[in-house]
Parts: C-alpha cells; structure tokens; sequence
C-alpha cells in the first residue's frame, strides 16, 4: 500500500512538475520568498494592535510565532530527519533529472514534509480562526494554497510534503488559537474582546466608507501579488 501510494504521488507530481512556462518560472519563484510578503506580515501587526490594544494584541502575536514555529521546527527538525525521504530535485533521487527546476534551485536534501506548507497553513488556519471573516478566509488559505503549489512547481517537494505538512500546520494552528483565545480572555474585558465588530472608516471625496480591518490585509496580499505578477512579465519579456 506504501509503495502504491509513494508511486502515485511521484507520478502526480510529474505530472503537475511538467506544466510549466517561463512566466511561470519567474512568477512562483517570486512567490514562494519570504521577504516580500513582510508588508503583509506588518499589516496583521497594525491590524491586531487597532483592535485589541497591546495586551490582547500581544497574546495573539505569540501565539502567531509559536503557531508557525512549532510548525517548522517539527517538520523540520523531528520529522524529516526521521522519514529522510529525497526532494524530487535531490540529485541523488533517480527522478531528478525529469524534474524541472528553476535556476538551479533544488532545496536541501529532504522534504517530507514541506515547511513552507506547514507554516502557510498554520498562519492561515490561526489568523482565519481569529479574524472570523468569510472575504478574508478564503483569501488567506487562497494564498497558502499558492505558496505550497509554488514548491511543487519548484520541483522542491511532491504533492504528499505539501499535503502532510498543510495538515500538520492546520493541526498546530487549531491548537495554539484555543489556547491564545483563552489567555487573552483571562486579560481582556468583554469590550475589547470582539473583533467581528472591528472595523474602520476612510473618507473618500467627503464620503467615508467603512471597511472591516481584515480587508486591510486583503487589499496587502493582492497588492504584492499584483507586483508580483508585473514583475514577473517584466522578467519574461
């Protein structure tokens, strides 16, 4: 049954590995990096802080940190250690030389399970959870859905890393939020403890438009998505 299963994920990742274009190339390769996405990361600092004061604010920006690192470190650290199975783009794996790679990147030695997965689901799973809003939710896990299909198309991890480590971030993130949620109970008052009501307002032309606090972060995400992209055609023309 192992076999069957180590078989099909390689033979779904080929698959997926093998769709690929320039544009492309230059598009996830920007994607999956950590430090463009840190205006974003600023923007949830800004959001918690407006909301809840620096207390509350504070619990739930620990419990962030601790959220992604358990997921990294466990993955990282304890996991892949023990199951030492090869990145697709390993040059010791016999599939290597049918992957595609992009400018010769091709990771460390072991992949199982993906780290970027694990902390973009754990990030997504806990602010989600926090934040309790829909246009938000499916924007957040959007982006998480992204960044560990951007590995894929690396050709750094199969689909069984991204799946594997998308469950354990989920996991830790469901974790870490209950106990967050009631250590910031145990210092709030119940009129500093309702972010669906959170809100802000803009005037626009002497008309001032309300906005819920999670479209900030929205409007951050598809911002540097859209630069992203501009780049990335920049690149390939």
């Amino acid at each position: 049954m192992l076999d069957f299963l180590i078989e099909l994920d390689t033979n779904i990742f080929l698959f997926l590995n093998d769709l690929h274009l320039p544009f492309f190339d230059y598009f996830m390769k920007a994607f999956t990096g950590k430090l463009i996405w840190v205006p974003m990361y600023v923007v949830i600092l800004f959001i918690l802080y407006r909301r809840y004061g620096w207390k509350v604010a504070t619990v739930f920006v620990l419990g962030t940190v601790l959220t992604v690192g358990l997921a990294d470190h466990i993955c990282a650290s304890h996991i892949r250690p023990f199951v030492e199975r090869l990145r697709p783009s390993n040059l010791l794996n016999p599939i290597s030389s049918e992957v595609h790679i992009v400018d010769g990147y091709r990771g460390g030695s072991y992949g199982f399970p993906s780290c970027h997965a694990a902390n973009s689901f754990a990030l997504a799973t806990f602010l989600s959870l926090l934040f309790s809003a829909k246009r938000f939710t499916i924007f957040i896990f959007a982006w998480a859905l992204l960044n560990s299909y951007s590995r894929l198309y690396l050709g750094v991890h199969y689909p069984g890393d991204l799946i594997i480590g998308a469950i354990i971030g989920s996991m830790i993130a469901c974790g870490v939020y209950f106990l967050s949620k009631y250590v910031a109970s145990k210092i709030s008052t119940p009129q500093t403890y309702h972010f669906k009501k959170a809100h802000g307002n803009i005037a626009v032309g002497g008309i001032s438009i309300v906005y819920h606090l999670s479209d900030l972060m929205i409007f951050m995400g598809c911002t540097i998505s859209v630069a992203i992209l501009i780049y990335s055609v920049i690149a390939w023309v």
